[in-house]
């Protein structure tokens, strides 16, 4: 784990990366008036654009589904990636060295190595797909040919043959310039007696590429019957490659995971090309080792499910962190492996479901035998995982016995009370209800006591929404509107009221054109100058962060991050959309006209407001029992007055 990123070096990234370049090679980016770009977001699925970018300030938000945030959260919800990732990512792209808290380097990596080993891999990629042509790889190309692979699909994924010889990568690398060691450390090389030697030898390659497309290792398959060696043979854990955290097939499949809220979980290479090439683009596979917690962690992210607590929904849940379905064999070792998964799946917070196939074929099988419908078939005919478990689990006792049925709820009892949603579990109970044929009362005695005796049958997975939710490292996604209301007590404010609506566009000048506002005016303004709540939470969060005088001194998007800094998450999500909302105005020279309209509205409304206060304090005066207070209030009444006039006159001038 690299230590924290230096906060200087954030900000440099922030602000060398250009964020509508970045955003702008996922999105089609058109002009939206004055600094203003919007586009279709990739997010979600929508037919007119509601994907806005200021490049000015270096913030993006959709209006759809609001999301919303900078250069930094873009690529980390794109690509799945972590915030120290994202950081890393952009700044090799702009050529910028990082530097962390606990030291100059990550502590597993001497400076400029991973480059290095990255570059190695991307030359050892390039080769192998260069003598996949070649008259040795015959069988490999035979190998593809007999389940429905032609040569456009190996390209698009990337395949590759390595040739038999010992040496012949090695050297291709060594003319490269690469040493010994870095070939050593990356995995592309072993040590033997008789010195270094290709690690992948007459077998058909797979590069394992991580979520930016970087290939970081490789998968091999035995082809030839003297190869003594396993069946699929992966490169080792090394600084670039570690199978806990990779998942085969997610450089294709990222972006189709972010925008549908779906990942399929199949077995292997050859089942993650097939479901591609069936339609279904969200397969991916593990990599010689078993769905762990560390894939689950990934996979959240990319699905937008950032919150801490674990908990699932079944079908019809409408949950938010999407649908996780996994594949298995029909077989014995496939029911084994979807039995691992409900372990896991109390880290999701989302819709769990198995596709089992019952004649046994995986993807690539059903794919060769009854063409791509049948494999998307078998993704839609899903079960939620609750009942697939379950209903396994009866499979080992006969329920045409009295033992057999009491065995059945014994077992079955503590898989149905390790469900937390309080909700879901009586119906769980019910239907193992029917499934037994026993009578209800026993059946919910028994989960009964083992909710409260505390077992588990599966590591006690969990239906219900996490009790609070982290926003990690980085900028966070938009909240939802519930949570921000539960939570601190903000709603979302009503545009139609035409003072919610005149409110909010005070805010957007005041954030998105602060040179254009006479600070102090503005800057004297006390809070309850705002009166809708969100919108008096974001001019606070305004005044924490030294209003349009600190303003005054500032680059806008520094200005707009510094306002970010002082506000709860909620208020983030606001100031993040005003700060990318499109003004009205599309020409350049009437911009600062119009802030300054909007700004002399905001007070005149403020002013009136005012006055009425002070005409209904007049009215309740009586200037024989109190004239001094009367003169008082009546003098207020007419400065007031002046004001107003005075501000009207010069918004006609």
């Amino acid at each position: 784990m690299a230590g924290l990123i230096k906060r200087e070096d954030v900000e440099a990234v922030r602000e060398k990366c250009r964020i509508e370049d970045i955003v702008g090679e996922q999105v089609t980016l058109k002009t939206a008036g004055v600094g203003s770009m919007k586009g279709l977001c990739p997010f979600h699925d929508e037919k007119t654009p509601s994907f806005h970018v200021r490049p000015q300030v270096g913030r993006w938000h959709c209006f759809g589904c609001n999301e919303g945030g900078d250069v930094i959260s873009f690529v980390q919800k794109m690509d799945g990636l972590g915030f120290t990732e994202a950081v890393e990512y952009l700044a090799g792209r702009v050529g910028i060295q990082i530097r962390y808290e606990e030291g100059t380097q990550r502590p597993d990596e001497a400076p400029g190595r991973r480059q290095r080993l990255l570059e190695a891999h991307r030359v050892a990629a390039a080769y192998y797909q260069e003598q996949l042509n070649s008259p040795e790889a015959e069988t490999a190309r035979r190998f593809l040919t007999e389940r429905s692979f032609t040569a456009a699909d190996a390209a698009h994924f990337g395949i590759g043959y390595a040739p038999k010889g010992w040496d012949n990568l090695y050297r291709a690398l060594r003319q490269k310039g690469f040493t010994d060691q870095e070939l050593l450390i990356g995995g592309l090389m072993s040590q033997g007696n008789r010195g270094v030697y290709d690690r992948f030898r007459g077998r058909l390659v797979w590069p394992i590429r991580e979520v930016t497309g970087d290939t970081i290792g490789f998968g091999a398959r035995r082809l030839y019957d003297d190869d003594q060696g396993p069946k699929y043979l992966n490169t080792p854990e090394t600084p670039l490659y570690k199978k806990s955290h990779v998942l085969y097939g997610i450089d294709l499949a990222k972006r189709e995971i972010a925008k549908n809220k779906r990942v399929v979980v199949v077995e292997g290479y050859t089942d993650v090309m097939a479901a591609h090439l069936s339609g279904v683009t969200t397969a991916v596979a593990t990599c010689g080792t078993a769905f762990g917690s560390d894939h689950v962690r990934f996979v959240r992210r990319l699905l937008g499910d950032m919150n801490t607590g674990g908990g699932v929904r079944l079908a019809g849940g409408g949950s938010q962190g999407g649908e996780i379905i996994f594949t298995f064999d029909g077989d014995a070792a496939g029911q084994k492996a979807a039995m691992r998964a409900f372990g896991e799946d109390q880290k999701f917070y989302a819709q769990t479901f198995v596709a089992v196939e019952p004649s046994g074929m995986d993807p690539c099988d059903l794919r060769m035998n009854k063409g791509p419908q049948a494999v998307q078939a078998l993704v839609d005919g899903r079960q939620p995982l609750f009942e697939f478990v379950i209903k396994t689990t009866l499979k080992d006792y006969n329920l045409d016995t009295a033992e057999g049925r009491v065995g059945a709820l014994r077992a079955c009892a503590p898989i149905v009370a390790s469900i937390r949603d309080n909700a879901l579990r009586p119906e769980y109970t019910r239907l193992l209800t029917g499934w037994l044929g026993v009578d209800s009362d026993s059946v919910s005695r028994a989960v009964a006591y083992a909710v409260k005796d505390g077992r588990s049958g599966a590591s006690g997975v969990s239906a219900g929404r996490p009790a609070a939710s982290g926003s990690g490292a980085g900028v966070s996604g938009a909240a939802t509107q519930d949570v921000a209301e539960s939570s601190f007590g903000i709603s979302r404010p009503d545009l139609r009221d035409p003072v919610a609506r005149l409110e909010k566009q005070t805010l957007e000048v005041i954030l998105q054109l602060p040179h254009a506002v006479f600070a102090q005016v503005v800057d004297s303004l006390p809070s309850e100058a705002f009166v809708v709540p969100a919108w008096r939470a974001v001019y606070e969060a305004i005044r924490a962060a030294g209003g349009l005088a600190q303003a005054h001194q500032m680059e806008v998007g520094d200005w707009i991050t510094l306002v970010l800094d002082q506000a709860i998450e909620p208020v983030q999500v606001l100031i993040n959309e005003l700060a990318v909302s499109p003004l009205p105005e599309d020409r350049s020279e009437a911009i600062d006209a119009y802030a300054q309209g909007i700004t002399r509205a905001f007070l005149d409304m403020g002013i009136t407001r005012q006055i009425g206060d002070v005409k209904s304090r007049l009215r309740r005066s009586d200037p024989t029992t109190d004239p001094v207070g009367y003169e008082a209030i009546y003098r207020a009444l007419l400065e007031l007055e002046a004001q107003r006039r005075i501000l009207r006159q010069e918004q006609m001038d």
